[in-house]
């Protein structure tokens, strides 16, 4: 990791050879130590990991009917705000049809029920942890104080755990004893997150970010969406009601009796974390979930549907398309990002979507006959993980949504010479310690150090550069993308993010002000496999 004054930066935004020569010999280390080109580079460069395989029967697609997350009620309103009550525990659920498997919850269901709150009205969620190990819970894309941002070491501990065997850091898999966090704040049982919820309307979603643990707790079910909606977005004329639909896309793979399927080292999820070397680079499953439902099927108006949509795969990248029976690709207009809406509207007929992104859609059924079906597919897949859903129009109706030329006015406006700072960064794979791991400038993540430490209210851009595919998430702020190896930001790219997808070989630039709050937040790959093999740094604001 490198930082200078943008008043000292000369050199080109591409990559340098030198840099070049670091990526190859960084995929020479990859497969000299195990994270090997079968794991990692002999697929299509848009997928890194392995894929599990179900040993059980898989139902046909779009058979089961897509299932949409039940609102959260507050149980308290005074003061301005609102307070939730949110139990982590163990369920079973039908996932599969006609089989029942295990889970781990937030309130009893996969996803979790979604939180809907208001721009700028606080809210307080109390989460009761009744799981076998400890938790912690990150509200992903939230502006939120570092007390409450879910910092992997933040543990709320469950009934009866001993600290003898709490895990706070990269421990037995690697190679190295546990690192202790003199910072960290442990609770038992309970713990309340405070969101102020000042910040853009936008989709958000809270899932585990437990040290070392992150990817088997999600896998497992951990993880819920959150709405932040304003009068602004509500007077654009969107579509609303049945005809917003939120899609948490995931992949997943079965046991034979049903249960998930997850090559852990250490299953009950305790000490040693981890998994087999064939999922190094990422675990992929083999069957398609869109809000917990196998490649479910929605019955819809022949009408404007605004979808939006967030990949909470662990490793699997999507390329979407909407396509009719008879063949043809439907327009995928995008309104807005991770952080909000865009300016303007963007259309795509494609659409690449990396773990942890979100994208807010339009999709407009009005040409499409009564009776047949639209597909979303995913072209990044192969078999089976080529279809995600479809959408069955039922019926015509009539339709007075609309997509407004100018969406959003709130936009932030950072220019290039608003940086006081540049820095470099790059995610490559490495060793640590004696084993492997995936790293941020040639370091492992260790809660003790400070990584990047900048003032509040600074304006930085950043330059990240990637060996493989690498999603790349900052907490507490959005970014800007100024361009890709030098040349312009795609037209995904548009508008305010908190999650940008690094593609192999490839340099990104992104600018950002750190604004908010101070204290230690994180940036990370949210390839959860690279992030609990040590894929993260710390950010100090001050």
């Amino acid at each position: 990791m490198r930082e200078h004054d943008e008043g000292r930066s000369g050199r080109a935004h591409g990559l340098t050879r030198r840099r070049m020569l670091g990526i190859g010999g960084a995929l020479g280390l990859m497969a000299a130590t195990g994270l090997s080109a079968s794991a990692a580079l002999a697929r299509r460069p848009s997928i890194t990991g392995a894929e599990l395989r179900s040993a059980v029967p898989l139902p046909p697609p779009f058979q089961v009917p897509l299932p949409v997350p039940a609102v959260l009620k507050p149980v308290g309103t005074s003061g301005g705000g609102d307070r939730y009550e949110i139990t982590q525990r163990e369920a079973s659920a039908e996932i599969l049809p006609g089989v029942r498997t295990p889970l781990w919850t937030y309130e009893g269901t996969f996803p979790g029920p979604t939180i809907e709150s208001r721009r700028g009205r606080p809210i307080t969620v109390t989460h009761r942890n009744e799981l076998p190990v400890p938790t912690v819970v990150h509200l992903h894309g939230g502006r939120t104080p570092a007390t409450s941002d879910g910092y992997p070491t933040d543990l709320v501990l469950p009934e009866g755990w001993h600290d003898a065997a709490m895990h706070t850091g990269h421990g037995s898999a690697h190679g190295m004893p546990a690192m202790r966090d003199p910072r960290a704040v442990v609770t038992k049982l309970t713990r309340d997150y405070t969101f102020p919820l000042d910040q853009r309307p936008t989709l958000l979603w809270y899932h585990d970010h437990r040290m070392d643990f992150t990817a088997p707790a999600i896998w497992r079910g951990l993880a819920g969406l959150h709405i932040v909606r304003d009068d602004a977005e509500d007077d654009l004329g969107l579509p609303a009601g049945p005809r917003e639909l939120p899609l948490m896309i995931a992949d997943r793979a079965f046991t034979a009796d049903g249960s998930l399927a997850y090559p852990a080292l250490d299953p009950t999820l305790r000490v040693r974390p981890g998994v087999h070397e064939p999922y190094l680079a990422g675990v992929l499953g083999d069957v398609i979930l869109v809000n917990g439902a196998p490649w479910p099927v929605h019955e819809a108006d022949a009408a404007r549907y605004r979808l939006r949509v967030l990949n909470a795969s662990n490793a699997r990248h999507y390329e979407l398309e909407a396509v009719t029976d008879d063949g043809r690709r439907l327009d995928l207009v995008q309104i807005g990002a991770d952080q909000g809406l865009l300016a303007a509207p963007v259309t795509h007929r494609l659409l690449p979507i990396a773990p942890a992104e979100r994208y807010d859609l339009i999709i407009d059924f009005k040409g499409v006959p009564v009776g047949s079906r639209v597909r979303l597919l995913n072209r990044l897949g192969s078999g089976r993980t080529r279809e995600v859903m479809a959408f069955r129009i039922a019926r015509k109706a009539s339709d007075d949504s609309r997509i407004p030329r100018t969406l959003s006015t709130d936009l932030p406006t950072w220019r290039r010479s608003d940086a006081v700072r540049v820095r470099d960064f790059s995610f490559r794979a490495g060793q640590m310690h004696g084993g492997h791991g995936w790293l941020i400038g040639g370091q492992p993540f260790d809660p003790a150090r400070a990584d990047v430490t900048t003032h509040l209210g600074d304006v930085e851009i950043w330059r990240l550069v990637a060996d493989v595919h690498h999603p790349i998430h900052l907490h507490l702020v959005g970014f800007r993308v100024l361009s890709r190896s030098g040349g312009p930001p795609l037209p995904y790219d548009a508008g305010l993010k908190d999650t940008v997808s690094l593609r192999p070989a490839e340099s990104v630039e992104i600018i950002t002000c750190f604004d908010g709050y101070r204290g230690r937040y994180l940036f990370h790959c949210h390839n959860a496999e690279h992030e609990d093999m040590a894929m993260m740094a710390n950010l100090e604001i001050v």
